[in-house]
């Protein structure tokens, strides 16, 4: 400390240390030396992570959510739920149903985690209350085998069945890890490329350097010359600066991160789309960026949302087809071969495009030069000639009229009413 002490007191008869500040030139170099580190608010000023996490955001929140349930080996929409209604309209908190999503996903991207306190009465949910995931405090316990969480939100204290939680790469199930954390140093290089360009647009684009006297000028001159070149750098209507005889203005040589900015932006742009799984094509964007957040948001609400009578037979589900909607000529292109291969009907068909039922179009469409083949049974039947036959021990085929007759109908072997043209 002594020796400290020495050179600070030495330092001082060249330097005034409170009136002065050593400072780079350089706002980048400063931002790169000086460890700054970037946090959400910076990295939203950055143009590729602000439109990257709004538009995934903002796609999963357009998607509304759907309650299905298994009955008798079906799968029937659970309508006027109102849970449902929470997750699509109104949460019965400040936020609705689309804002609280957008804000869940936005945590779950950039922050430690998405968090949504389930408000109850008794079994049933009576309110979805968005918490930022600034504001949660987790708390797990020491045992890795037997995990676990508890969450405060200030003093309150919640319990994990009662808190959905839309984590990114956890390793507890009580916090994630966001972009931010995970390339930390390329966004902050990222946002002191940006800093630095704000720094030339301030300076009107002026370049750097330093003026060479060759006599030593008095105190009044050096302050007019600083006043002059400060009005240049500062952008305003003052862009020339007068040097009188035996003044010279060195321009300093460009660095290298200026000669190549243009270049680290783009790069640095491609980076942070390849972390958020941002391509040109739209499909592989859905795929990689968008549809594992939807899966993990419908793990995170079908855990904590549904009665654990209910988890056996119900499930919600994004409905992801508003999102991945093809062109008209695409859809009816599809419908038509779906159609013809019998896979849906005409009033499916027109289900998919919310249109009005009609009578009489349930029928699914199957060509007389069909062959339908019956896995339980192992027989094959021709529509075309109403010819029932096996395999194995049903290989002898038949008739639809002699089969009639026959003990095969006692076994089973018979044609469908359907198709029977003597019960037609």
């Amino acid at each position: 400390m002594s020796i400290f002490d020495r050179f600070k007191k030495s330092y001082k008869n060249d330097v005034n240390l409170e009136d002065q500040s050593v400072q780079l030139d350089d706002v980048l170099l400063s931002a790169l030396l000086n460890g700054e580190k970037i946090t959400r608010e910076k990295a939203l000023t950055l143009p590729a992570v602000s439109s990257d996490v709004d538009f995934i955001a903002s796609s999963i929140a357009s998607m509304p959510v759907r309650l299905y349930k298994y009955k008798n080996g079906k799968v029937e929409e659970v309508e006027n739920d109102t849970r449902v209604r929470m997750l699509n309209g109104d949460t019965g908190d400040a936020l609705d149903g689309y804002q609280l999503k957008k804000a869940m996903v936005t945590d779950y991207l950039l922050g430690k985690g998405g968090y949504c306190y389930i408000q109850r009465n008794g079994n049933n949910i009576t309110a979805l209350k968005y918490i930022p995931d600034v504001n949660v405090t987790a708390w797990t316990n020491s045992d890795p085998m037997n995990k676990f969480v508890q969450f405060y939100v200030g003093a309150r204290k919640i319990y994990p069945w009662n808190m959905i939680k839309l984590l990114r790469n956890t390793k507890d199930g009580a916090t994630g890890k966001g972009v931010i954390d995970e390339i930390s140093k390329a966004l902050e290089t990222a946002y002191s490329t940006l800093v630095y360009q704000l720094g030339l647009v301030k300076s009107g684009g002026n370049k750097k350097g330093f003026l060479q006297a060759e006599r030593k000028l008095g105190q009044q001159e050096i302050d007019i010359l600083k006043q002059a070149w400060r009005n240049m750098y500062a952008n305003n209507t003052e862009s020339v600066v007068v040097l009188n005889n035996g003044l010279k203005f060195q321009e300093a040589s460009n660095s290298s991160v200026e000669m190549q900015l243009n270049e680290s932006k783009k790069t640095l742009q491609d980076e942070i789309n390849n972390v958020f799984h941002i391509h040109e094509d739209f499909s592989l964007t859905f795929k990689e960026a968008i549809y594992p957040i939807v899966k993990a948001f419908e793990t995170a609400i079908n855990s904590t949302m549904l009665l654990e009578r209910e988890k056996k037979n119900y499930y919600f589900e994004f409905d992801v087809k508003e999102i991945v909607r093809a062109s008209l000529k695409e859809r009816y292109e599809a419908y038509k071969l779906a159609k013809d291969t019998g896979f849906l009907t005409i009033n499916e068909i027109r289900a998919e495009e919310n249109l009005n039922y009609i009578e009489g179009m349930d029928v699914i469409n199957v060509g007389l030069g069909a062959v339908l083949f019956d896995a339980k049974t192992g027989t094959y039947y021709t529509p075309n000639t109403g010819n029932v036959a096996g395999i194995g021990e049903n290989a002898e085929g038949e008739t639809g009229d002699e089969q009639g007759e026959s003990e095969g109908k006692e076994d089973g072997l018979q044609v469908p009413e359907e198709f029977d043209e003597n019960k037609r």
